[in-house]
């Protein structure tokens, strides 16, 4: 009796639109520290950092480079004449206000320039400075926490509703019964399940347990809430070098109860601004000062944790004229993988050469690595792993 064929699973579709170059947008409401935070991030002046609410209407962007270890190491090893690193892409966004989703102060700018990013940061303000006004007046984050979720999930019902009467009509239209016609009846049906999640449920998008052809019909609607959030608390450098705060506990509590599973980080911009202006050695110093290790900057951490939310990895390309790293979504196989390279990577693509990255270290050089049968020839079907080293081959 033959064997019986494995059954392979259905890879599991991801939330968000199917592509490597993706951004991440700063929120949060007026005065929280959003653009002095993309300021320090970027090591910029572009997000106007002032003491009012809509300082930033325009959103500002920049590329930020993920900081690697691997990369470093590769680095020390090639001796590259170019230097190549992963980057985030980061969007400071104007800040929101309540009553944002029916146009009340740039609401509808600010929804439509979020509704442009893959991702989210959301910047948490849990400090107390008379100096910094606050826009409801006086500070309480899970307030203005439960703001931005309020607004953020009454525009995705306003253009779920929306969504779901064009479904209807276009059911309507679907006398027939071919492949086509069901498949118009069958996405009423899946609009009115995302509908109950944010109505009667009163849960985000991103949080419902979704079948490959419901996350579809969601990336078509591209909704606020379907996007991953990253909570950052912006703290006093004191309460962050002592690690204490009256606001954390219930910051972390209104996160599980609202939003479980959802990253929070705290960090300082107050801190962050005086490390920016610092040299190497000054922050190594800083940091043994103020009992933080050899490094007191959360932003290595934060913009790790933006790139892992939006299911991005890098693999490396070395070589003596460059050590690079390139970003490509979680599960992509190895063609579209040499895509991001250059187009005909992927569409005359033969095969590629792989090595894990801890493989390299092992042993050292690229030649070890291949006596000791490590380096892998591999094709199409191949899903490449975050830290392959890859070179690639294709077809004239």
């Amino acid at each position: 009796m033959a064997p019986k064929k494995k059954v392979e699973e259905p890879k599991k579709v991801i939330l968000g639109r199917p592509s490597n170059n993706l951004q991440i947008g700063i929120v949060g409401v007026p005065n929280v520290g959003k653009s002095s935070f993309f300021n320090t991030l970027s090591q910029t002046d572009l997000g106007k950092a002032a003491n009012f609410p809509y300082a930033t209407i325009d959103p500002e962007e920049a590329r930020i480079p993920v900081p690697d270890e691997r990369f470093d190491w590769l680095c020390q090893l090639y001796k590259p004449a170019s230097k190549v690193p992963a980057f985030l892409t980061c969007v400071d966004i104007a800040g929101l206000t309540a009553g944002a989703s029916t146009g009340a102060g740039l609401g509808n700018a600010f929804l439509s320039h979020v509704r442009s990013v893959d991702g989210i940061f959301q910047v948490v303000r849990a400090f107390d400075d008379a100096e910094v006004i606050h826009v409801e007046g006086d500070v309480d984050p899970c307030r203005d926490m439960q703001i931005i979720s309020t607004e953020l999930r009454l525009k995705d019902i306003e253009w779920v509703e929306k969504g779901l009467e064009q479904a209807k009509k276009n059911a309507r239209s679907a006398g027939g019964v071919s492949l086509a016609d069901k498949a118009k009846k069958e996405e009423v049906a899946i609009v009115e399940k995302i509908l109950k999640l944010l109505v009667e449920d009163n849960k985000d998008v991103r949080k419902g347990n979704w079948s490959n052809k419901e996350v579809e019909v969601i990336n078509g609607l591209n909704l606020l809430t379907a996007k991953p959030i990253t909570y950052l608390v912006n703290l006093s450098e004191r309460d962050f070098v002592r690690k204490k705060n009256k606001w954390l506990p219930k910051i972390k509590a209104w996160i599980d109860e609202n939003n479980p599973g959802d990253s929070l980080i705290p960090f300082s911009v107050a801190l962050e601004e005086r490390l920016v202006r610092m040299t190497d050695d000054e922050k190594v110093a800083e940091a043994e000062t103020l009992g933080l290790g050899k490094n007191a900057s959360a932003l290595g951490k934060i913009t790790t944790a933006g790139y892992t939310s939006l299911d991005l990895i890098r693999y490396f390309t070395c070589g003596p004229d460059e050590v690079r790293a390139w970003t490509i979504r979680k599960g992509t196989k190895a063609p579209a993988a040499a895509g991001v390279i250059h187009s005909d990577f992927e569409n005359k693509f033969i095969c590629g050469e792989i090595m894990a990255y801890n493989d390299l270290k092992e042993y050292g050089t690229e030649a070890l690595v291949k006596a000791a049968g490590k380096l892998r020839q591999q094709g199409k079907p191949y899903e490449v792993v975050d830290g392959d080293i890859c070179y690639w081959k294709a077809g004239q």
